[in-house]
């Protein structure tokens, strides 16, 4: 019997639009049609989900051509289809990897015409998220590094960063911010590559209260770390405010498998952590970051995400009835064989 006592977390979960895809990758074209966001919206529920995840432009097609009064009223548009399907956004994250100013990186350009569009993007996003009923922005440093390491001046791109952060901080006092770290791609080297980088960004803003992390599993794992320790660390420090869960093949490109899908004792202590430490309490959501199989079919399109959900719940249920006491009398023992053996034959469901 587990020795917690306090009531379980009721778990909300969330995925974002991309989250629903055609299947191209840079070696091949489309292999599903694609599926208009409204369509999107009615399989949350269905799927036993609450939560969806935006980039700015998700909720904003089009948006740099447009007037920031045109922005929030597409975006208050968009709350209205949230509201319809009992939908709420959790959270909201600028895209700035596609337009011509981030080619070079955003915050961290050398140009400082494109370190001014990447905060101006930003400050539109803070409308968006606002008008669609969230105080929490993800800030994803996808361009935020180099090809090559003299191309940068390194300490002075954490310090664009930290400008960035300070004046979004600054720009509407209510948001909070979470960084989602990862060490490569589609940068060969990045200034943010991991949660402690990310937490000790946020140490230096103005409000070091309101900067956190976001931990994407196939994140931790490309920088050859364990995303449960990753969590552990972000969850010492008050700091983790949401996950998005996956699976990794290898240090490879970011695969996104279905949670569980690689590593099942992986994926079991993830689950341990956020147990252990309440995460949900405070209505943080689990994040599912999951892409179809290029090869699956349009009418299997979706069935990545309910996978994902089921195989977190198995995992949950394997968390919260493992043997506390006989595990302790291992560790107490010495005896880490014996808790090996132990461990692994409750995910197998042996003895």
């Amino acid at each position: 019997m587990s020795t917690q006592t306090s009531q379980p977390v009721k778990y909300r979960f969330s995925f974002g639009p991309w989250n629903i895809s055609e299947g191209a990758d840079p070696f091949g074209p489309e292999t599903r049609k694609p599926i208009a966001f409204a369509k999107k919206l009615p399989l949350y529920k269905k799927l036993g989900f609450d939560g969806v995840q935006f980039h700015d432009d998700d909720a904003v097609p089009g948006m740099d051509a447009m007037t920031p009064a045109q922005i929030i009223a597409k975006a208050r548009a968009v709350k209205r289809q949230l509201d319809d399907h009992g939908l709420v956004a959790e959270f909201v994250a600028p895209r700035l990897w596609f337009n011509p100013h981030t080619i070079d990186g955003g915050y961290t350009s050398n140009s400082a015409a494109d370190r001014q569009y990447a905060l101006d993007r930003s400050f539109r996003t803070i409308d968006i998220m606002r008008t669609l009923g969230t105080n929490l922005m993800v800030i994803w440093l996808a361009r935020e590094g180099t090809y090559i390491r003299e191309a940068k001046n390194a300490r002075l791109a954490v310090e664009h960063l930290l400008e960035a952060i300070n004046k979004m901080l600054a720009y509407d006092r209510g948001i909070r911010i979470a960084i989602e770290p990862k060490p490569n791609e589609p940068m060969d080297h990045t200034y943010i590559p991991t949660i402690g980088h990310a937490i000790g960004l946020a140490y230096r803003t103005n409000d070091p209260s309101r900067v956190g992390g976001l931990i994407e599993s196939a994140h931790a794992i490309l920088a050859g770390l364990d995303p449960s320790d990753e969590m552990a660390y972000a969850l010492s420090h008050g700091k983790l405010w949401s996950v998005h869960l996956n699976d990794q093949n290898g240090l490879k490109f970011d695969e996104d498998k279905s949670f569980g899908a690689v590593d099942l004792r992986r994926a079991f202590n993830q689950i341990r952590v956020l147990e252990e430490a309440g995460y949900g309490r405070n209505g943080e959501f689990v994040g599912l970051d999951v892409k179809a199989m290029r090869a699956t079919r349009q009418a299997d399109g979706i069935k990545h995400l309910a996978n994902s959900r089921a195989f977190f719940l198995a995992l949950v249920e394997k968390v919260r009835t493992l043997d506390r006491k006989k595990e302790a009398a291992f560790i107490a023992a010495r005896d880490y064989e014996g808790l090996e053996r132990f461990i692994v034959g409750h995910l197998m469901g042996t003895r």
